[in-house]
């Protein structure tokens, strides 16, 4: 029987190191990455302004994302996804994609505190200026009101890596 890829995913508040972490991890499984922002960046270039202009878009690329990675996992390859698994209907759309093909998963949680994520946005926002707009106190604290912790009962292969203070 052919191997099918593994699909890695992130959890971890605004500012948490997802993006850094999934490049680094593309690299290390010689796997695709995937990066929602890329993606609607270039779909969408300067419709999001908002963050439920955020919402719309990532809900309209959603079922293309799945096609094409579920396509990547069966023919053999890893897939990485720099996509937020914030909430739990957001893993679950995670798991989906998985487990229709067959394919293994793991969720690697970036369990950091808020301080630490408010360190690391003033340090992305000086450090990538155009995200400064974004990238503010007040856009970490809407966020991270929707953001769930995973639970066991989500069934998924959690790797958690705590934030070092």
């Amino acid at each position: 029987m052919k191997q099918l890829g593994t699909l890695y995913f992130f959890c971890g508040k605004m500012g948490a190191g997802k993006s850094t972490k999934s490049k680094q991890l593309a690299i290390e499984k010689h796997a695709v990455l995937l990066s929602e922002d890329e993606w609607l960046s270039s779909l969408y270039p300067n419709q999001i302004t908002s963050f439920e202009d955020y919402l719309k878009f990532s809900a309209q690329l959603k079922p293309m994302v799945k096609k094409h990675v579920q396509s990547i996992l069966s023919v053999g390859t890893d897939v990485v996804m720099d996509f937020p698994g914030n909430t739990q209907k957001q893993r679950k759309w995670f798991l989906d994609i998985a487990s229709e093909v067959n394919a293994s998963h793991q969720l690697i949680f970036l369990n950091l505190n808020n301080e630490q994520c408010l360190r690391q946005i003033v340090k992305r926002r000086n450090e990538q200026p155009e995200r400064a707009a974004f990238d503010t106190e007040a856009t970490f604290i809407h966020v991270t009101k929707f953001f769930e912790a995973p639970e066991a009962s989500e069934g998924l292969n959690i790797l958690e890596y705590g934030g070092k203070e």
